[in-house]
């Protein structure tokens, strides 16, 4: 007796509408709490090329579907804070301002520079998705700057001169000067420290699957370039970091509750525009392992 075939799951009627900015788009209709089948699934990630960051509305899912959903995309990175975990699920983050019995339950700083995740790494990520679970009356925005764009507005005579470079990135850069504003950072173990040491990364990345160019430096992880005098380094990087987000490449976007947003950290770089500090903001972050930049 043979066993029947698998049945997909139905389809689902969603609509990928563009923002009306230099990039992003948004998904109406899509549950991700039920099973989506294939055709959906490649229509979803064709959009998240297509658009860089995706946001998912009215997303009410629990921390499970939320690491099902994303774990479709690739596996999923644990988080060298594991303070600000989940309980009972490593692979979500919290990112939150909120202090309980005198102490965060997140990581409440996250996204103060601009930045793309985990570009200390040697395989920094492939893309995080971030679940609003409760929103600030003001403030708390996200923006997001196209790094495609970026890197085709340069004059032509400093693409040549920055196409072969590479630079240094490290997560301990500003860690010190971050726990100086915000003395509940926690302070590194040594364990937590030999997780990220320094990469060396291309000054200019190729996207692995559409081979369009993109920036690849950012004012919370470069630290140098190879092979230049630091005053050099330091005047190439301080232009590269104020072209790359000019505010023709930027998105930013103001959360609704349960929006859910994926980004693409191989297109894009995204900073945390601020929280009242009198207003709570707590979300759940996934993040999505990626590959050696070239």
């Amino acid at each position: 007796m043979t066993a029947s075939p698998k049945t997909e799951a139905p389809p689902q009627h969603f609509e990928v509408r563009p923002f009306p900015a230099p990039v992003g788009a948004e998904i109406l209709g899509l549950d991700i709490s039920k099973p989506i089948n294939n055709e959906d699934f490649a229509r979803i990630h064709r959009a998240h090329l297509d658009h860089h960051v995706l946001v998912f509305r009215n997303q009410q899912i629990t921390p499970a579907e939320h690491i099902n959903f994303s774990s479709r995309f690739g596996p999923l990175e644990i988080h060298v804070l594991h303070q600000f975990h989940l309980k009972n699920h490593p692979e979500i983050l919290i990112v939150s301002n909120i202090k309980e019995n005198g102490e965060p339950i997140g990581l409440g700083d996250a996204g103060a520079y601009w930045h793309s995740d985990l570009s200390y790494k040697p395989q920094p990520s492939l893309g995080s998705l971030l679940h609003a679970q409760e929103l600030p009356s003001e403030g708390g925005d996200t923006l997001f700057a196209d790094q495609h764009l970026a890197w085709e507005a340069l004059r032509p005579d400093l693409q040549q001169r920055i196409l072969p470079l590479q630079a240094e990135h490290s997560y301990l850069a500003k860690y010190e000067e971050l726990r100086a504003k915000n003395p509940w950072r926690p302070k590194l173990s040594q364990a937590q420290v030999d997780q990220v040491t320094p990469a060396v990364q291309p000054v200019v990345r190729t996207h692995p699957e559409t081979g369009r160019k993109a920036l690849f430096v950012s004012e919370h992880f470069t630290t140098g370039i190879v092979g230049l005098p630091q005053e050099e380094s330091d005047a190439l990087l301080a232009e590269l970091f104020a072209h790359s987000v000019k505010p023709e490449f930027v998105y930013r976007h103001r959360w609704a509750p349960h929006d859910l947003v994926f980004w693409d950290n191989r297109s894009l770089m995204h900073l945390a525009a601020g929280t009242p500090d009198h207003l709570r903001r707590r979300l759940n972050r996934t993040t999505i392992a990626g590959d050696t930049p070239f």
